[in-house]
């Protein structure tokens, strides 16, 4: 590795002190890198040091690596190369590539790296739209758009999507809704989702209460658990003194 290595750093230098005069004039010409171009993508972009080149020729370099590796299909390797080289545009259009053939969520990522938040934002009403809850809420989550997280948080509880509710609402820190929601997920039986919106909600009032439903209703680990989430000290000993273990 060590032999390969040095033969690349002095055919890229080679090449560099060739054409010194023509770079130093008018700027960095990949054409005069094609050449090795197909020997760097067989190194793997981890393993090249790019450190010879001016930061002009180290973008290009790496957008012609990008490029390449588009071609052959190795699109995170492509993404990788473009991220280095900065290129917001060339990630742009992968996520743009990803959303046309229905993959939501790597189009977000996508997006994401190339910090297009008008992107996000449309690919996440789409998602909205054609009911892909959980990657409108990856998108929406990354442009902090706290008023469509809302509209997708009143979503799911509307038709109890319990557990996607919680993830927004948790996300924005929203506790008059997690509150709301918890008080849904017990009417509709879901005692242990209840108890994590109470908690995430801080509100010690309603685990407490809970803990007295479980407990009438013979749920003793379920009550101990409310209980100890609402800091009830008092029945906490009480369960533990008369139930468990007995």
């Amino acid at each position: 590795m060590a032999v390969e290595s040095e033969i690349i750093h002095k055919m890229v230098y080679d090449i560099v002190e060739k054409n010194r005069d023509m770079i130093d004039v008018k700027g960095p010409s990949l054409d005069n890198f094609k050449k090795i171009v197909p020997t760097l993508i067989d190194k793997g972009i981890d393993n090249i040091n790019f450190s010879m080149f001016s930061e002009d020729m180290r973008r290009g370099l790496l957008n012609a690596l990008g490029d390449e590796y588009l071609k052959k299909g190795r699109i995170n390797e492509a993404i990788k190369a473009y991220i280095l080289a900065g290129n917001r545009k060339k990630l742009t259009t992968i996520g743009e590539d990803y959303e046309a053939v229905g993959l939501f969520s790597n189009a977000i990522d996508a997006y994401r790296l190339a910090d297009n938040k008008e992107k996000l934002e449309h690919v996440g009403d789409k998602c909205l739209e054609e009911g892909h809850i959980i990657d409108a809420i990856k998108a929406f989550k990354s442009v902090s758009a706290t008023e469509k997280l809302v509209r997708v948080g009143e979503d799911c509880m509307h038709k109890e999507k319990w557990e996607y509710a919680i993830e927004v609402f948790s996300a924005i820190d929203n506790k008059q809704k997690l509150a709301e929601l918890g008080d849904k997920c017990l009417s509709d039986r879901q005692i242990a989702l209840a108890a994590k919106a109470y908690e995430l909600a801080a509100d010690k009032s309603r685990l407490s209460a809970l803990g007295d439903t479980c407990l009438r209703e013979g749920l003793v680990q379920a009550a101990l658990k409310a209980y100890t989430l609402a800091g009830n000290e008092m029945m906490v000993q009480f369960i533990k003194e008369n139930f468990v273990n007995k």
